[in-house]
């Protein structure tokens, strides 16, 4: 996925909301960006830290910068959870996840029942429709990827649809997307979410499939790059 228009440089200063956090710009103003991440940004809300931001013209925007990327242990990290569906169904389209080969129709945005939506509906010859969750990973530990980085009801319900479909018939495939660059292994953040991890496990027994892929981020394009090794314990 590339970034349409260049990213603006600047400088962290802070987060005082989930939506909002102020940057410093190279040309020494302060500006408010929209945080499109709601998560708790774990170990990326250091004040000082290189950042780039998104801009906007569009008059009927309330803010003209998103935050985009930041700089963390010598690794870009891609924030922006709006941004993470549209690097998967780009990677489907180029053919470069081999795990959803036969599939030709990629359908987002798949409405459920009480337990909302799911990302991606695939559909191919002679194959069992694919539902597919993704997830946007930022939580690093080591070079440990995590998630979640916060309690997710959420995504516990996802778990369970997912479980839901397979019992159906259906392929259910959960794919974790890592937004960075400098971690070798995936696991659940049991710590952090038990209950997630737990429902985790159970899901996999029950035959979801889990993929994690990380990603090569930088200022001009975040794209799918490789597969990492994953583990529930």
């Amino acid at each position: 996925m590339d970034f349409c228009n260049p990213l603006v440089p600047a400088v962290f200063l802070r987060r005082y909301n989930r939506f909002l956090a102020d940057f410093q710009t190279e040309n020494g103003d302060t500006v408010t960006a929209h945080c499109a991440n709601t998560g708790s940004m774990l170990g990326l809300l250091t004040p000082g830290s290189t950042a780039m931001l998104s801009h906007s013209d569009n008059p009927q925007r309330k803010l003209a910068y998103t935050w985009e990327l930041v700089r963390e242990n010598d690794s870009w990290v891609g924030l922006h959870t709006g941004r993470t569906n549209a690097i998967v169904l780009e990677a489907l389209k180029s053919r470069i996840l081999p795990e959803f080969n036969g599939y030709g129709e990629f359908k987002p945005e798949v409405r459920l029942d009480e337990r909302g939506r799911l990302d991606f509906c695939l559909r191919g010859d002679d194959l069992p429709p694919c539902f597919v969750e993704v997830k946007s990973v930022t939580l690093r530990q080591g070079n440990v990827a995590m998630f979640p980085d916060a309690v997710t009801t959420r995504g516990q319900r996802h778990l369970e649809a997912l479980a839901s479909l397979k019992q159906q018939g259906f392929r259910s495939v959960l794919l974790f997307v890592v937004q960075r660059e400098d971690c070798v292994l995936f696991r659940p953040a049991s710590t952090i979410d038990p209950a997630y991890a737990a429902i985790l496990r159970q899901v996999v027994q029950a035959g979801v499939e889990v993929l994690v892929y990380c990603c090569a981020v930088g200022p001009q394009a975040i794209t799918l790059s490789h597969v990492v090794p994953w583990g529930l314990d």
